[in-house]
């Protein structure tokens, strides 16, 4: 979607309830990184979409879910911590 105005966009993208992901394109500069760094996804994809790794954690913000799968962030969602702390003597 091509657009005039940066600020409206803006307010375009993040008006839903839900933010898995966007794609933002376009020529590097510091109009594009106000973009990328406006947006409340949880990933967001520059001048490529959709690309999913194994060992890059990957979740959403808002109502598009809980945690993150991959990486080792995803792998510490399985985990449980366990303390001890003894007392010397």
């Amino acid at each position: 979607m091509s657009f005039d105005d940066l600020d409206e966009v803006l307010a375009l993208a993040d008006h839903d309830t839900f933010a898995l992901g966007g794609s933002v394109w376009g020529a590097q500069g510091e109009e594009l990184e106000k973009v990328v760094d406006a947006l409340n996804s949880g990933t967001v994809w520059v001048n490529n979409h959709a690309e999913v790794l194994p060992h890059v954690p990957f979740g959403g913000n808002k109502q598009s879910g809980m945690g993150v799968e991959f990486g080792i962030e995803g792998l510490l969602e399985y985990t449980v911590r366990k303390v001890i702390n003894r007392a010397k003597g």
